[in-house]
């Protein structure tokens, strides 16, 4: 069974232990293997297997009277793969731009209304900036936010920030939801967007889309680095090399531009 720490939820436990059990078990497992490979009480492993059936993770096969791996734990497993895979595929182009442009590349994806960072390539500058894997920034103030927010409707923007809302995060950050919306659009005529001082004094950002088979953005790409490296004669250069590369990842990724 599950060791217990602090803070942790113990029906949760119990329920990914269950996933984990069945998922060593392809032909799945009666209520009774379970129950004592868990130390579980019968009703407590029915309960729980119940309500996984319920959302789908976890099977009743009455033709063998066993509980087996549902089509949700699928789904949720083939989203991480598909991660993993974009992240495999855009990791060389990553790289080549960080040479290219002499500044950081990252590979970042909306999760939650936020912008989750995938991957990054740090350039060899002294003075860098930094994004590790995993962590989040608000979408109205970054690059690879708006370059995602750039193909939604205006509507489904205003519904996406609804929560979050456009807190200021510095002198420079866009605070109206119509100005931002007007920002998208040219964001969407240019192809890339700009972070201009909006997440950090100091601080720009280019980002470009990376499209999905359905012509949907999965993710962004994007540039970054301190202003006085790119300043504002160089952003049409950097411009097109994100461009380029999110061309790149999204024919590699089969992918379809808009």
């Amino acid at each position: 069974m599950t060791s217990k720490t602090p803070g942790q939820v113990q029906s949760i436990s119990r329920a990914l232990g269950i996933l984990n059990l069945l998922s060593q078990h392809d032909d799945g497992l009666n209520l009774t293997s379970i129950g004592k490979s868990l130390s579980l009480a019968p009703s407590t492993a029915h309960r729980l297997l119940t309500t996984l059936q319920n959302e789908r993770y976890v099977r009743f096969n009455d033709a063998k009277c066993l509980w087996q791996i549902g089509v949700q734990a699928f789904v949720v497993g083939s989203h991480f793969l598909r991660s993993r895979e974009l992240i495999a595929v855009a990791q060389p182009h990553l790289e080549e731009l960080m040479e290219l442009s002499a500044e950081t590349a990252n590979l970042a994806m909306a999760n939650r209304g936020e912008v989750v960072y995938l991957a990054q390539v740090e350039c060899r500058q002294l003075m860098r900036t930094l994004a590790k894997p995993g962590s989040r920034v608000a979408m109205h103030c970054s690059a690879v936010g708006k370059a995602l927010l750039a193909q939604l409707s205006a509507q489904e923007v205003t519904q996406m920030l609804h929560t979050s809302g456009l807190p200021r995060v510095t002198e420079r950050t866009i605070t109206s939801i119509d100005r931002l919306i007007d920002d998208l659009k040219l964001v969407k005529k240019n192809g890339y967007a700009l972070d201009d001082e909006e997440h950090a004094l100091g601080l720009r950002c280019i980002a470009a889309p990376v499209f999905d088979e359905h012509g949907k953005t999965r993710a962004a790409v994007s540039l970054s680095g301190p202003k006085i490296r790119i300043p504002e004669d160089r952003i049409g250069e950097l411009a097109q090399m994100v461009m380029n590369t999110g061309h790149q990842i999204t024919e590699q990724y089969g992918g379809m531009m808009r």
